[in-house]
């Protein structure tokens, strides 16, 4: 398990993080968000020993980490960090000693990966002769081969198509079956929900929203309903207070409302129509990130 304990830190007079806190269980995916500079990589740096936190301490099951410790780490950055003049193999042999493994080792383990990612011809294959995409493949890869114990994601689907968005999607369920611990953090709002149980929204180092993503949901009060009908009385709908918002989405009909109290009140303007569609739903996580954040530079 880690645990994140009142990290503070400071670059000069510039607090980057704020006395944030929060813990990721054997087996579970957390969602760590925020805008850019939110203070996301800084927190990174410091779970993996790179930096100093000013104040408060990470633990890996109990254990402060340390050079000891980060061998059972990995981690997927958002930039590119392969060495693109070595083949597949040659790089992730090159990793994976550096995870203290034997290269026997090593290279069954590349195997298994190569035939989970449908790309085992391309072991003797340059990183530079490859696509974007299985580049990114290889990258984590590199970044999972020791079998880590804390794996840290950040924008992991950069560059998949849908396809391989689904492969890297059963890779990282492989990993949590196998007890690891995963931060997820990805700007595409549908993959957190996916993904996370859990999360923080980082604002300015700052966690302004914390806790299970349903909870999060549940204490968010407003919701949508969506709508289609022949006839719909659109303007009495708009005039019912509560209603924030009223869109038209393709064939349908979106109704922003301030709380679910408000949909019996739509209901009962549209009961009397040919209605094909009524449901009201949880907001997106998307439409919560841009409504917390935005609140805070407001």
């Amino acid at each position: 398990m880690l645990q994140v304990k009142n990290i503070v830190k400071y670059y000069g007079d510039f607090k980057a993080v704020d006395n944030l806190s929060f813990e990721v269980k054997d087996g579970e995916i957390f969602g760590l968000l925020g805008e850019n500079g939110a203070g996301k990589t800084t927190t990174f740096r410091i779970i993996l020993g790179l930096l100093e936190a000013s104040s408060g301490e990470v633990l890996l099951d109990k254990k402060h980490i340390d050079y000891s410790l980060t061998d059972k780490i990995g981690y997927v950055t958002e930039e590119r960090s392969l060495l693109t003049k070595m083949t597949v193999k040659e790089q992730i042999i090159f990793y994976g000693v550096l995870k203290g493994m034997r290269e026997e080792q090593i290279e069954k383990e590349l195997k298994k990966w190569l035939k989970d990612f449908e790309i085992e011809d391309y072991e003797n294959r340059k990183i530079k002769e490859l696509s974007k995409g299985n580049q990114q493949k290889i990258q984590f890869i590199s970044a999972v081969i020791h079998h880590p114990k804390l794996l840290i994601l950040d924008e992991p689907f950069t560059g998949l198509d849908p396809i391989n968005v689904e492969l890297m999607k059963k890779a990282i369920y492989k990993l949590q079956k196998e007890g690891c611990s995963i931060i997820f953090s990805s700007h595409q709002m549908e993959h957190v929900e996916n993904f996370c149980e859990k999360l923080i929204i980082l604002v300015k180092g700052k966690a302004i929203v914390d806790g299970y993503v349903k909870d999060v949901k549940k204490e968010y009060k407003k919701k949508n309903v969506l709508l289609r009908g022949e006839n719909l009385p659109l303007e009495d709908i708009k005039k019912i207070k509560g209603v924030i918002s009223l869109a038209k989405e393709k064939d349908e009909y979106l109704v922003k409302i301030e709380d679910e109290n408000i949909a019996p009140k739509i209901f009962n303007k549209i009961k009397n129509c040919n209605i094909t569609k009524y449901d009201v739903t949880e907001p997106t996580l998307n439409e919560i990130f841009i409504a917390k954040v935005g609140e805070v530079h407001e």
